[in-house]
């Protein structure tokens, strides 16, 4: 989606919801009090469109700039149809994260429970997110990630890189979508690459996501319309995988879709919602995650020549054998600081949506229970009272170990994304064999943009040489 067609949505998405807006605004009584300094904004529709305007994902955008240099890092504003409090300070954001189901609680817009669905993890609150997230770390076990996993990714590496054996130039976002899609879809219900239903699924999960981040418009030929659609098409693909299962009496536990069905008590509502709501978390964050660091390592070659130094070690080390093993990543040091700085830096996940359940006092402010509060990650990452030089690619600065209670890119407390370690690794087995196989530079000027989603507008283009010998 242009940067265009997101700003006519959103725009269309504000007058439409005009009376929605006003009663929820001015028809409840707010709590006073100290409140941070602020601006509400325009009346009914406050100041979303300003802090959703589309910006570079290495800044945090002119809004966040001019309010932290106005107001400080604590401030209040009228944003998603709510008032709202916005904090930018890191011990604000990791009380919030800290005290899910306490002090506060996950509050997406009731759109992103309409396509995500009202039992996925994203939106749960409470006991049921609680049983959700525990089938999901039950089922990405350490020894499951070490071996299953960890086999599954380097292949859908290697598929994934041999493509461009003869390709002078890739869209790396494309390809990194490629890749965790594929992983993701054998991963969840063993569906294999290329195959014709596997091929079918990513058509409709393409036209499902463009709708997860434009503005929630049901109406005939919107991206939102045209999501919801999709939407159902993929869970009745979930559910026919389902049927021929329960059908054939199948005890495989191999995929996640297998194992939910043997190991929990879920109803079939609460393992669609759950499939699909991990497809969408385990594909669009790793693949945007990856092409940034493609983008931010073809930028910095001394960090391209010491992860090429690192990988060429463990690949001699393996003496001819050509799967990693679980060691073997763990060696992967350097490339952790890379994986580190890539997601500070990019912030793939920029802000969560929280609301206060009880009243909160905070550096002399209150928060009122019931308002809403948004801890913008991005703004943490990018501080320059806790990085130094924030807007630079720096790897090397994750080796002290200093600045590693102030990296939120997975979230934290009871709410920490299930699948970090098999994100990390996924970047991990990526970069070890990208860096031994290829040289990569941008074939043309690209930029990754918050729309607020982070995006490459032209896909990220790189030429691509080889090196010889191989390694793949």
């Amino acid at each position: 989606m242009s940067e265009f067609e997101y700003g006519l949505e959103l725009l269309i998405l504000f007058a439409v919801s005009l009376s929605l807006i006003l009663l929820n605004l001015y028809g409840r009584k707010q709590k006073r009090g100290n409140l941070p300094p602020g601006n509400m904004g325009w009346p009914f529709v406050g100041e979303s469109i300003a802090y959703l305007k589309p910006h570079p994902a290495n800044t945090i955008g002119k809004y966040m700039e001019h309010h932290i240099s106005k107001y400080g890092k604590i401030f209040k504003s009228h944003l998603f149809g709510e008032a709202t409090i916005v904090s930018a300070d890191a011990g604000l954001n990791r009380l919030i994260l800290q005290n899910e189901g306490k002090l506060f609680e996950c509050s997406y817009p009731s759109s992103i429970g309409g396509i995500l669905g009202k039992w996925s993890m994203l939106v749960l609150v409470g006991d049921m997110h609680r049983d959700m997230r525990t089938i999901s770390l039950n089922f990405l076990t350490n020894s499951r990630l070490k071996t299953h996993l960890l086999r599954q990714v380097e292949r859908h590496t290697a598929l994934v890189l041999s493509s461009w054996a003869h390709r002078p130039v890739v869209c790396a976002q494309d390809e990194a979508k490629k890749f965790t899609f594929n992983l993701m879809a054998e991963h969840i219900m063993s569906l294999e690459a290329g195959e014709a239903e596997t091929e079918r699924l990513k058509k409709e999960y393409i036209t499902f996501m463009k709708g997860v981040v434009s503005p929630p418009l049901n109406f005939p030929g919107t991206a939102y319309w045209k999501a919801l659609r999709s939407r159902a098409t993929i869970l009745k693909f979930i559910d026919c995988k389902m049927e021929e299962r329960m059908k054939t009496g199948s005890k495989n536990e191999q995929d996640l879709l297998g194992w939910v069905l043997n190991n929990s008590s879920l109803s079939k509502d609460q393992i669609l919602d759950l499939v699909l709501s991990l497809l969408f978390a385990g594909h669009e964050t790793s693949s945007v995650a990856i092409a940034l660091a493609i983008y931010f390592l073809q930028g910095c070659p001394t960090a391209v020549q010491n992860l090429r130094e690192e990988h060429l070690e463990i690949s001699i080390a393996k003496k001819g054998t050509r799967e990693l093993s679980w060691d073997d990543y763990k060696k992967m040091e350097f490339t952790q600081c890379v994986i580190s700085e890539t997601l500070r830096l990019g912030n793939v996940v920029r802000f969560l949506h929280r609301k206060a359940i009880k009243d909160v006092r905070y550096k002399g402010y209150d928060i009122p229970c019931g308002w809403k509060v948004l801890p913008v990650i991005a703004a943490v990452h990018l501080d320059p009272s806790l990085f130094d030089q924030p807007w630079h690619f720096n790897p090397w600065r994750w080796q002290s170990g200093r600045e590693t209670k102030n990296l939120m890119a997975f979230g934290g407390g009871g709410r920490l994304c299930a699948g970090s370690e098999l994100a990390k690794m996924e970047m991990a087995v990526f970069i070890h064999h990208l860096v031994l196989n290829f040289g990569f530079a941008l074939a043309e000027s690209d930029e990754a943009f918050a729309f607020p989603f982070v995006d490459f507008p032209k896909g990220l283009p790189i030429s691509i040489t080889h090196i010889d010998p191989p390694f793949l």
